[in-house]
């Protein structure tokens, strides 16, 4: 069975980092980026899609609001599942019509749990 990928954007580098390591060793292949531009770039570049991205909404260069709206409409992308990472609730969220959110600080539990529904 091929590992799961899974793209994650998150401008934190601790945040980042360590759920990288986490998903790792839980049989992923991890790839991250620190904002929405860098990650349609490494989306628009792979020759392999990943099975899930979390995204962090709060970020420089472009949040993840404008990467979810730039997805969204491209065609090639659309289709990948997304788990929305936040520090702070807005009705804005439901708004971006993801497959779920993890509150930050992240339980280590409930990111494994999303990640595994999302990644059937």
């Amino acid at each position: 069975m091929t590992a799961k990928r899974i793209l994650v954007v998150e401008d934190d580098e601790s945040i980042r980092e360590s759920t990288k390591d986490l998903l790792e060793i839980e049989g992923y292949v991890v790839e991250c980026v620190k904002n929405g531009d860098e990650g349609l770039r490494a989306l628009r570049n792979t020759e392999s899609l990943p099975d899930l991205i979390l995204l962090d909404l709060m970020m420089p260069v472009m949040d993840g609001f404008q990467f979810r709206k730039v997805q969204r409409q491209d065609p090639n992308l659309a289709a990948i599942p997304v788990v929305v990472l936040t520090a702070a609730g807005s009705s804005d969220e439901k708004e971006l019509g993801a497959q779920g959110y993890l509150r930050k600080p992240m339980e280590i539990d409930a990111v494994l749990e999303i990640v595994k529904q999302c990644c059937r």
